[in-house]
């Protein structure tokens, strides 16, 4: 009996875990690799198996700034009509990202909304404590391709300092 039990309460525990939201889901803080300053703060959300991110606040910037630089489309974009008459705040920028495990998706695109430049993206989490981070830490990467990129290392944050730069 106390089998039997046991195993239904650790069946039930496995499976909320399987079903929990990963680590890279939330809201996080983008950070100028030179400045140290924060730049926008973004929500990193999942649908139907893709990670999308969305900028929720820019620093410097008023909210109704539009993608001007960027094409008018691009492959695989999850929103319809011209990115080029998009709003920078609440479009989603990062996509098509599928997780390869546990706080890693890979495969996906991200654009850079000032520039209209469009990168392969892949995004690791990494836990407070583990090697060189003090905090938990998103490293959101870019790259043009055979490897070469560059890679950002976000902030984690709530909704309210994600939403709160000005």
């Amino acid at each position: 009996m106390r089998k039997g039990i046991f195993l239904c309460i650790l069946s039930i525990v496995g499976t909320g875990l399987c079903f929990a939201a990963d680590r890279v889901t939330g809201y996080w803080i983008s950070v100028d690799d030179k400045t140290g300053r924060a730049i926008a703060g973004w929500e990193l959300y999942e649908v139907k198996g893709e990670l999308r991110g969305r900028i929720l606040s820019l620093a410097g910037y008023p909210e109704d700034i539009k993608a001007v630089l960027c094409k008018d489309s691009y492959p695989g974009f999850p929103v319809a009509g011209r990115v080029s008459d998009m709003p920078v705040v609440g479009t989603p920028w990062i996509y098509g990202l599928k997780m390869a495990s546990t706080g890693k998706w890979v495969g996906g695109s991200i654009i850079d909304p000032e520039s209209g430049n469009l990168y392969k993206c892949k995004v690791t989490f990494h836990l407070a404590g583990s090697g060189k981070f003090s905090a938990d830490t998103l490293e959101m990467r870019g790259e043009i391709g055979f490897g070469i990129g560059r890679s950002q290392f976000w902030q984690k944050s709530t909704y309210e300092e994600a939403n709160g730069l000005r």
